[in-house]
């Protein structure tokens, strides 16, 4: 789609000069000979630049000028001023005008200009889209689930955001955690200050001490200036350590310091710094096992888990699972895109070993890979034929109904015979004891083949 530029001139032939030269960059161009043209159609086309001469009858552009800045703040305009007019371009900039080009310009000069304002429009947009997308992510609206598993989560998220209370939020990878702690941040008093995540597992052991806490310059070898560490720079605001039952424990006693003490010393100093931080972390493992194995500190453990809170791996809240499908469609935007009741039944039966992270990885394909608007068990991978309902997988019972009984004594046949009757092959088949399938063989009387 073409850019749109309005062009404010009442002088016939600049203005004419202008909207040729832009067309010939690929800018859709409107013209206009008077401030008040130019406001009328700035209103029913709203470009992404504004080009106005200074110097006109009536309104003048500064009175241009500050009409668009009310109507539109981010709207960028460039002013055309005469040549010495310096200081008319300072009010002008003042104002709120993005650039000035003076007369007399030449072709090169305004696409220059031009290319470069809508370059940074560009930008600001993009911006201003990432600060919405962080804002959604961070909105406890936005991490799906209506199971009481999940109610219980945001129960506690709710009551404890607004405090300066120690948060650690336990649970297997790809759970959300992460959402959580942004959700912690953005719903309390720190929210306009940084918010900055850190992986204690993907950094080097010997890198991580200058990572939290900064190092001077001259530290160690590599160390050509001074560097800000992660609790420095999320002072303000929060500290999200992310799998923090990673960390060395060399380093936790430090680690331990700044939590009691609200101060660091970065790598090489001798002064400590002080710090206004919160600190909410994150850990898959179990944090009493590390303890019982000497792999993490009890004392450290109790600092940072002032408010624990676990998240439920999803194959613990399988009734999330079609909501969870449902808003990965329409973030893809393939709101018209549903799956057939077999398909969603092998999918929330599926065990979800990546969680979360593995769903949305799954509807992602899913949606790419698609032969039409509605997905059918047919077109999901084969790890998800393991978690077929028995019904759609092996049989389809007729409408009049069937004995459940006879169906029994059908599977256990069934069982026997894949294993060559051999009974405990058949029973770990049937994930069952051995005596209970002896048991189903007496009742249904089924007769073993002789041996031979």
């Amino acid at each position: 789609m073409k850019q749109k530029v309005l062009v404010i001139d009442d002088d016939n032939s600049l203005r004419r000069v202008l909207e040729y030269n832009l067309q010939e960059e690929g800018y859709e161009v409107r013209t206009a000979s008077s401030g008040e043209e130019g406001l009328y159609w700035f209103g029913q086309d709203q470009p992404s630049l504004v080009i106005t001469d200074m110097k006109m009858q009536g309104m003048d552009g500064l009175m241009v000028l500050k009409s668009i800045k009310e109507r539109s703040p981010e709207t960028l305009v460039i002013i055309i001023t005469a040549f010495g007019s310096v200081d008319i371009a300072v009010e002008a900039m003042k104002a709120g005008a993005h650039d000035y080009i003076t007369k007399p310009f030449n072709r090169e000069e305004l696409k220059l200009t031009v290319r470069k304002a809508l370059k940074f429009s560009g930008m600001a947009q993009e911006n201003k889209r990432l600060k919405g997308e962080l804002s959604d992510r961070s909105d406890l609206k936005s991490i799906v689930g209506t199971s009481k598993e999940m109610e219980k989560v945001f129960d506690v998220v709710r009551k404890v955001a607004d405090t300066e209370a120690p948060v650690m939020i336990t649970g297997e990878s790809g759970t959300g955690k992460e959402l959580i702690a942004r959700s912690l941040h953005a719903n309390s008093s720190r929210k306009n200050g940084p918010f900055v995540a850190i992986n204690c597992a993907a950094i080097p052991r010997d890198l991580l001490e200058s990572e939290l806490f900064g190092h001077l310059k001259g530290a160690f070898t590599g160390a050509v200036k001074d560097k800000m560490g992660k609790f420095q720079a999320a002072d303000g605001g929060t500290l999200f350590l992310d799998e923090v039952g990673e960390l060395p424990i060399e380093l936790q006693p430090k680690l331990l310091r700044a939590l009691q003490e609200r101060e660091v010393e970065p790598v090489g100093g001798t002064a400590p710094q002080k710090i206004d931080v919160r600190v909410v972390s994150a850990t898959n493992i179990d944090p009493g096992k590390a303890i019982a194995e000497g792999r993490f500190r009890e004392d450290i453990y109790y600092r940072l888990s002032v408010i624990p809170i676990h998240l439920p791996a999803l194959r613990e809240r399988r009734r999330d699972i079609p909501l969870l499908i449902k808003y990965f469609c329409n973030k893809s935007g393939a709101d018209k895109v549903s799956f057939d009741k077999e398909a969603l039944e092998m999918l929330v039966m599926y065990s979800w070993p990546g969680n979360v992270r593995e769903l949305e990885n799954t509807v992602e394909r899913l949606l790419i890979m698609r032969e039409g608007d509605v997905i059918t068990a047919g077109e999901l991978p084969e790890k998800f034929c393991e978690s077929r309902p028995l019904a759609h997988a092996l049989i389809r019972l007729p409408d009049e109904g069937y004995s459940l009984e006879q169906l029994e004594r059908e599977v256990v046949v069934e069982a026997l015979e894949r294993n060559s009757w051999n009974q405990t092959a058949a029973a770990r088949f049937l994930r069952i004891p051995r005596h209970t399938l002896i048991y189903r063989i007496e009742k249904f009387g089924i007769a073993l083949p002789a041996r031979g």
